[in-house]
Parts: C-alpha cells; structure tokens; sequence
C-alpha cells in the first residue's frame, strides 16, 4: 500500500451499515476499479513521473481515434475518465496494462475523495456566498437581499477580480478529505466512505490517500 496511489470511481450512493463497535454509519458506496495503467511517463521521455490510468469504458462510436488508440497500447478498451498520479519518488511500481485495485485501501484509513459538486444554476449573492443582506425592516427600502456597493472611488476605479457576486452556484471541483474507510470490497470492487462525497449519484470522483492523515488507523470494520 503506497500513499501515492490514487484511484478512480463512480459515486452510487449512500446507505448505512454497522461498524465493528455495532454503530450505525452513514457512508457512501463508491464503484472504484479497477483502473487500468495506460501510461508510465517517466523524467527522461515527459521530464516528471507519472502514471496515467482509466476506468470505465465507453463506446467505440464515442470513442476519438486517438483515444482508442490510446488505450489499445495498454490493451484496454476506450476509458471513460482518465486522470494521472504523479510518482516524483519513484516508489511505485506498475507497468503498461496493470490493474490497479480496491485493495490499496484498508478500512479504518482514511482518504480524499475529489469529484465535481451538483450544480445549482444562477444564485443570488446571498445564497451563494451566504451573505446576511440588508435589514428586513421597512426602513431599508429595497435593499433586503442586496449585497451592497461592489465598486471603488476613482482610484482604482474598477471593481476587483474575485468580488463575492451573484452567478453560477456549484458545478466545481471540491475535494472532501478525512473520509474513513469502512469497508473495501475486493469482490465487488466497492468502497464504503463514511460520510458524504461532492457530486450527484452517478458521478466521477478521484479517491487518494488522505493527505493531512497519513498513517492509517486502526481497522474498524
């Protein structure tokens, strides 16, 4: 088990389930694996080190001829979500082809787990950056769910990039870390998180080991 080990996987759902100590838990079913090694970069040939690796496939008809050909050198077929790891410290060993597993997980580790949230169309600048507004009292005229003033006098005489305003709410990459591992099912390639992962039902997450705790506690299920 190494912690540069990233794997990919589809979010089914969640559910709960009795850990070791018969607490219930709520966790999240991710499909994970196995993933496909479809390139080893390496410093002397991409200059960093690397692995690139598949899951999922999806049909020749939607598949580019590069993609295709791509995924044939690993004798694979055309993947749905490709993402790489990097192996700066050269302590991971896979070839060209290799199937990586639910198995470099333990339950009662933890991880991160990377996807992309649900996205929640055009907010208002109070739901969106859960700003208070203005009174609610007849005094304030019209300015109840206002922001305020967005601008600057003549100096700068712009508004700043990065200004908290009305827009697009969700929709974004969000990385949820310190999920425990409750259970890793090598047979059905299934990994039980405890709590909630960013994304709808269905949806593609990255999971990692975690990177803020890196030794793995003691097993719980």
């Amino acid at each position: 088990m190494d912690m540069g080990v990233e794997l990919l996987g589809k979010k089914i759902g969640m559910t709960q389930v009795f850990d070791a100590k018969g607490n219930f838990v709520g966790v999240t079913v991710i499909e994970t694996g196995p993933c496909t090694v479809l390139q080893k970069k390496t410093g002397a040939t991409d200059s960093y080190e690397a692995y690139q690796v598949g899951f999922g496939e999806r049909k020749a008809k939607h598949a580019t001829k590069a993609l295709a050909g791509h995924c044939k050198k690993a004798s694979a077929a055309p993947a749905r979500f490709i993402r790489e790891f990097r192996n700066d410290d050269g302590s991971l060993s896979f070839n060209v082809g290799d199937k990586i597993t639910v198995k470099e997980f333990q339950p009662g580790q933890f991880v991160d787990v990377i996807g992309t949230s649900k996205g929640k169309g055009f907010a208002g600048a109070m739901k969106r950056h859960h700003l208070h507004g203005g009174p609610m009292t007849h005094g304030a005229k019209g300015w109840h769910r206002r922001r305020g003033a967005s601008g600057n006098r003549s100096t700068p005489g712009r508004v700043f990039l990065g200004t908290r305003m009305a827009g697009h709410m969700g929709d974004e990459r969000v990385t949820v870390q310190n999920l425990r591992v409750i259970q890793a099912r090598q047979e059905d390639n299934v990994l039980l998180v405890e709590g909630a992962v960013p994304g709808a039902n269905g949806s593609l997450v990255v999971i990692r080991h975690a990177k803020m705790k890196a030794k793995p506690a003691a097993a719980t299920a």
